[in-house]
């Protein structure tokens, strides 16, 4: 089994950077060195950075790591792919994400701008302003804006826990991008659909890879 996600890691890598499509987000770097690797190896850390990326008020770059409790901040054009565990990140510009020290309980914590997010087994929680979202081995992407938030469930199922006294968690399944929907700043409103935007499966199938996974989307 290692062998063949090996194979895959290498064969996807080389058909994106032949077709150029990460050029443009700043990850050809990133393919290139993922090619030159002969095993699959799960690195942990900053794995690619463009422009200003600070962990902790730091600026920080390629080979950083990340550990619970500290927070990772891209400025204006930056963007930031990283792994912690089993779990891996495309921060975009001008984004703050906190990792907590509880799994559980607190996660992580997207304070502002955007990231898509692959997830290893276990139940973990995201924390956005106006929300609490559980997830179980899944993938999202998040985007913070004023009145709202946009939540795509690429993949897996999640509950979703609006601060409304009294309300159930709302849950969601998804096998691919079924499930995009804005979420509300007031508790009281509900969830409403949105479109598949600003993500794609090329992205999500380098950031599994980067932690020797296939997306379940690519199994037949």
């Amino acid at each position: 089994m290692t062998e063949k996600i090996s194979l895959y890691r290498r064969e996807l890598l080389k058909k994106i950077a032949t077709a150029g499509l990460l050029q443009s987000c700043g990850m050809l770097g990133l393919v290139q060195q993922a090619l030159a690797a002969n095993a699959l190896d799960v690195r942990q850390g900053i794995i690619s950075a463009t422009g200003k990326i600070t962990v902790n008020g730091r600026r920080s770059g390629k080979g950083f790591a990340i550990k619970p409790g500290q927070t990772v901040k891209t400025g204006k054009g930056a963007e930031a792919v990283y792994v912690i565990g089993s779990n891996a990140f495309l921060q975009r510009e001008s984004s703050e994400v906190h990792f907590g020290t509880d799994t559980l309980k607190d996660f992580m914590r997207v304070a502002s701008g955007r990231i898509l997010s692959v997830f290893g087994q276990g139940q973990k929680r995201i924390r956005i302003a106006h929300a609490t979202i559980g997830i179980r081995g899944t993938a999202c992407h998040i985007a913070v804006e004023p009145e709202r938030t946009y939540f795509c469930l690429c993949y897996g199922e999640v509950d979703i826990m609006l601060p409304t006294p009294g309300k159930d968690p709302i849950q969601l399944r998804s096998a691919h991008h079924d499930k995009p929907v804005y979420i509300p700043s007031h508790g009281d409103e509900s969830l409403q659909p949105a479109g598949m935007m600003d993500h794609d499966d090329d992205e999500l199938k380098l950031l599994e890879a980067l932690v020797g996974r296939l997306p379940p989307f690519t199994k037949g």
